[in-house]
């Protein structure tokens, strides 16, 4: 991956995630956040493991950032374009479709 390539895909992250490391972390923490997303084998969500791999991404010095770190920045990105678009009508606050997002680092109600 060349540095070019790099520094669009984390531009385009940064640009998906509108939460803080924090913001994350507490919201992973609630009920909702557990309620919502597809479970490999009955364990932990998708969203919510990669909720907590965003978070140690964002708390991580860009130089230090391995390809697969990168490669998961890109991960998020392209779910959350695909799924911004699929936005219900109406209040979204207390919607499955919110909190799905917010796992993957995206309040859309910011």
């Amino acid at each position: 991956m060349n540095d070019d390539e790099k520094r669009r895909i984390a531009d385009e992250f940064d640009d998906a995630v509108n939460m803080t490391p924090k913001e994350i972390e507490d919201w992973l923490d609630t009920d909702e956040s557990r309620s919502v997303g597809q479970k490999n084998g009955g364990g932990e969500s998708v969203g919510r493991a990669s909720g907590r791999r965003i978070v140690k991404i964002l708390r991580t010095k860009k130089a230090d950032l391995t390809d697969a770190d990168y490669a998961h920045m890109k991960k998020v990105h392209g779910y959350v374009a695909r799924h911004a678009k699929q936005r219900p009508k109406g209040d979204v606050t207390h919607t499955d479709w919110r909190y799905s997002l917010m796992n993957w680092g995206n309040d859309p109600e910011k």
